[in-house]
């Protein structure tokens, strides 16, 4: 009888992700299997759900829409900072990737979306955020 993915197995995948526009955003190709335990929240829910059921060695496509992926993408996670409280080593450019610390030390990535005169936006969400996703998966070991 074919083992088949369930709660609580430790299960190694294969997988491509994918945007909606066809552009690979990562992979496993190259490198070791991704590892995890199913039904301990490590991966997006999309993706255990995409997992849970399949037998050893199948591979399929799952389609994982934004609210089971990373979320809507949240406007209140944009900020607007004036200039004069970056850094001064920092030349702020679109893409660039910054790191704030809240007060309690956690540490919250963010990205410049928009640079303006004397301000700059930035946004907490993470970059796939209200995306849909889609990922090819081989399941290939289950303990």
């Amino acid at each position: 009888m074919a083992m088949t993915a369930k709660e609580n197995d430790k299960v190694r995948v294969h997988y491509t992700g994918t945007l909606s526009n066809g552009e690979v955003f990562d992979t496993s190709q190259g490198r070791a299997p991704l590892e995890f335990i199913l039904g301990k929240g490590q991966m997006i829910p999309g993706f255990e759900k995409g997992v849970l059921g399949m037998q050893l060695e199948e591979s399929k496509t799952i389609k994982i829409p934004a609210a089971e992926a990373y979320g809507k993408l949240r406007e209140e996670l944009k900020q607007e900072v004036k200039k004069a409280q970056l850094p001064p080593e920092i030349k702020p450019e679109v893409g660039l990737q910054l790191v704030s610390k809240a007060p309690n030390g956690q540490e919250i990535p963010l990205v410049i979306t928009e640079v303006k005169e004397d301000s700059i936006v930035v946004d907490s969400n993470h970059p796939l955020a209200g995306k849909d996703l889609t990922f090819e998966i081989k399941l290939v070991s289950i303990n």
